[in-house]
């Protein structure tokens, strides 16, 4: 049982609910770092790259005799050793970070995501969210009034254009839908902006009972 801060975004007022739900009895914090590991490295594009001798332009004469010149033997211009020459050892595009926890792992590290969000009072719950038109102006008030400071998670309970219009251009704001959310997109930022239903969707997602 938590106590969540609500606000209705029409009139300004806010007020307080009881919010019941079964999120376990700890945070698994082994779990959410998984989660979190797990999330960047899918993010990583690996699209850092060095060349090694066959990828240089250039021609491969050698650039002097071998002898009797003075000069330490040199073969040819693409030596990483020269200037503008082969990297050895360097990155290479061709390698990927990609992998995939188990679903049950990745939603009891939605839960416990949640499960700390709402010990730490930092989940709201919004009701009139949903617009007709964009309005970076009602969109404004309510992140003025609900988290003057801080990233914020705008969770919607089911996809709303005008909604996602109006919040996208603010700085350290995403907007998410609560089917797609994560445990990342909770933990990434500091106030989770709920709107009237988003919360049950996500315990829905976790197979959590409500009471």
């Amino acid at each position: 049982m938590a106590k969540l801060t609500t606000y209705e975004v029409a009139s300004g007022a806010t007020g307080e609910k009881e919010f019941n739900a079964d999120l376990g009895d700890q945070i698994l914090y082994r779990t959410l770092k998984e989660a979190v590991v797990q999330y960047q490295a899918n993010r990583r594009q690996g699209d850092a790259h060095t060349k090694v001798r066959s990828e240089l332009a250039g021609h491969k004469k050698k650039p002097w005799k071998q002898k009797k010149t003075g000069r330490a033997r040199a073969g040819d211009r693409r030596s990483p050793l020269w200037k503008g020459g082969a990297t050895v050892f360097g990155p290479r595009n061709t390698r990927r970070w990609n992998y995939h926890l188990p679903r049950k792992q990745r939603l009891v590290a939605l839960r416990s995501a949640l499960q700390g969000k709402l010990q730490d009072g930092e989940v709201q719950e919004l009701s009139g969210l949903a617009m007709d038109a964009p309005s970076a102006k009602a969109a404004r008030k309510v992140l003025a009034d609900c988290a003057p400071q801080g990233s914020v998670l705008v969770l919607l309970a089911e996809a709303n254009q005008p909604a996602y219009l109006s919040f996208r251009n603010f700085p350290q704001v995403r907007v998410r839908v609560a089917t797609d959310a994560n445990a990342y997109d909770l933990l990434a930022h500091k106030w989770v902006l709920a709107q009237s239903g988003a919360l049950e969707v996500l315990t829905d997602r976790c197979g959590v009972g409500r009471s």
